[in-house]
């Protein structure tokens, strides 16, 4: 036990923007982590994505040796774990892994919606907390209106915090000496047999998969023969390392200690996220308790701008989910968009990365169709079918209800912003559930369908606060909803990447505007193009495009031409039927992107 008594596991959570990688930094810094040539923005943020738009997206782990005041010498594992809603999985594996957590709260904005659900996560694990007050070094800080939220809001006691500036770096040393005093130590013993979590895996192109593993008890060295309870398989380790934060080569990890094993797995599906790793000799008898895994909640169908683009597009999700087990991607064809794939996402943070990944890194022009999520489709031959593509919805006769995805919101806002923001959840079917105030902000709880705010509810939440309401969501359950499928016919022609699922009451609505939408975005034919939107069988919204008309009259001059000109106009006539029937109407791309933007002006 006395090597454990030296070691401090702890995470830091808090809202996007709220400076965990910026302390991160300071914490490094301070411990040597690495020179002050080496030292970056950022330095646990590896993606240009991250850096660029200062978020955190996977969690990273840092070794660091820390010298007390009183010169006792203390071994440091940090966690930086993201702050969005979208990435709330990767947050629970990393509280998995630690005894305590570092909350850090902006002095100048108070506590924010992502805030919460991160730190009841951590209570829920009983985990020590150090509230972290950063930014003091901006005018509008205020220190004790800030510990006064985090108390009435969250409850927890402030007495032990701690105010610092990550920018500066004000105050570092303080959080250090309170994290040696106030963190608990690991609890493991290294004489027991192997017990490890594994927190997470990546994909190293040179190392195959590295597995991110924190030791609970006993010791993982290096030619050691491994088990991975959840798929029964064995592995030897043939590397042990830590990141501090550059990898470094060890003999083996302890009891307490976090560090990465490299075991020759090529493939990410074999490592499961909160797997139990033992002994493959001295098996345990269960396994630790997970955590939630990743599911998709968010669909939708990216399809190349250039058909010619599909094997690079193609190359690129496999790629990508290489390193992001959390999403997934099936082929699908589309008879206006061509071939592309149906991708699931964790919400739509998760979907802009992927899509900006794919452009940036692959260099593919992307068409992402309207994002969905899983619809439970009850038939009345007693079949449960899960739903995520419209174009695969069975007939309206065979179906006895649908159930949709339903969220509990928590919103922060400041009091001015509230009646816009109840009038928006009121728009998207919400049902309010509580209401409370702390000092001028207000904390809204509602019960939200999911296929409501997947779409632009965050950028509208934003817009209309100013940027100030915070928001954040769990998922709840099913429930049944009064859904149609909204189908787009084009000259009699289903156009399936733009049908969707939808709210009877919106459904005329929605149809009457994609019509109008597509009138404006569809050039003109020969021949006269309708457009409608329908409901199983009943057209609930038509515009037409008017076709281009030849003057085929010019030629016929002098008298008793009556009989030829009509004898023409007839026959132009037959002409636009038949081109009608075999005519081939081409939709542009900016058509599908300007359908999908509707949603959003609206």
């Amino acid at each position: 036990m006395s090597e454990n008594k030296r070691i401090r596991n702890f995470s830091i959570i808090a809202h996007i923007d709220h400076g965990k990688s910026t302390i991160a930094d300071r914490i490094i810094q301070k411990c040597g982590g690495l020179s002050e040539r080496e030292m970056k923005e950022q330095v646990l943020d590896s993606m240009d994505i991250e850096r660029e738009r200062g978020i955190t997206i996977k969690a990273q782990t840092v070794k660091l040796n820390y010298k007390s005041k009183e010169g006792t010498d203390y071994i440091l594992n940090i966690i930086d774990t993201p702050g969005h809603v979208d990435f709330s999985y990767e947050v629970s594996r990393s509280l998995s892994a630690c005894e305590g957590s570092l909350l850090i709260v902006d002095s100048t904005q108070g506590v924010e919606a992502q805030t919460l659900a991160n730190v009841y996560q951590a209570l829920e694990i009983n985990h020590e907390i150090i509230p972290v007050l950063n930014k003091i070094d901006l005018p509008a800080s205020d220190v004790d209106k800030t510990k006064k939220e985090i108390e009435d809001v969250i409850g927890i006691d402030t007495s032990n915090s701690v105010s610092c500036s990550g920018k500066t770096g004000e105050g570092i040393d303080e959080i250090l000496e309170t994290i040696i005093k106030k963190l608990p130590a690991p609890q493991g013993k290294q004489s027991d047999n192997l017990k490890s979590l594994l927190v997470d895996s990546w994909y190293d192109s040179y190392l195959g998969v590295v597995i991110l593993v924190r030791v609970i008890d006993g010791k993982i060295k290096k030619n050691m023969k491994i088990r991975m309870m959840s798929t029964n398989s064995d592995y030897i380790v043939e590397k042990v390392g830590t990141f501090n934060p550059k990898p470094t080569d060890v003999e083996g990890l302890n009891s307490g200690e976090i560090g990465f094993i490299i075991t020759g797995i090529k493939s990410l599906s074999e490592t499961k996220v909160g797997d139990t790793i033992c002994e493959s000799s001295i098996p345990l008898a269960k396994p630790l308790p997970g955590f939630k895994p990743s599911k998709p909640v968010v669909f939708c169908g990216l399809f190349p701008v250039d058909s010619s683009e599909h094997q690079k597009l193609k190359d690129g999700l496999a790629k990508l989910k290489l390193n992001d087990a959390s999403f997934s991607y099936e082929p699908e064809s589309s008879s206006a968009l061509g071939l592309g794939f149906r991708c699931g996402f964790l919400g739509l943070l998760h979907l802009e990365i992927i899509t900006q990944r794919l452009e940036r890194e692959f260099d593919v022009n992307l068409i992402t169709t309207t994002p969905g999520v899983i619809y439970k489709v009850y038939k009345k031959d007693k079949q449960i079918v899960d739903l995520q593509n419209p174009t695969n919805m069975p007939e309206p006769n065979q179906i006895e209800k649908i159930e949709e995805p339903w969220i509990k919101a928590t919103i922060i806002t400041p009091d001015e912003y509230l009646g816009s923001i109840i009038k928006i959840c009121q728009d998207k079917r919400g049902l309010q559930t509580n209401l409370t105030y702390s000092g001028k902000r207000a904390v809204l709880s509602y019960e939200l369908p999911l296929n409501e705010v997947v779409f632009d509810f965050y950028d509208r939440l934003k817009s209309i606060s100013s940027g100030y309401a915070s928001f954040d969501y769990e998922i709840t359950g099913h429930k049944e909803g009064n859904l149609v499928k909204l189908g787009i016919l084009v000259n009699g022609e289903p156009v399936d990447a733009l049908a969707m699922i939808i709210h009877k009451d919106f459904a005329q609505k929605t149809g009457r505007q994609v019509c109008e939408k597509l009138k404006e975005l569809i050039p003109r034919h020969n021949f006269m193009i309708p457009i409608q939107a329908a409901i199983g069988g009943k057209v609930v919204a038509r515009e037409s495009i008017k076709g281009f008309k030849k003057d085929v009259l010019t030629k016929i001059h002098g008298g008793g031409a009556t009989d030829r000109k009509r004898k023409l106009l007839d026959k132009q006539k037959k002409g636009k039927a038949r081109a009608k029937q075999f005519g081939k109407v081409e939709i542009p791309q900016e058509a599908f992107i300007g359908v999908l933007k509707i949603s959003k002006e609206t």
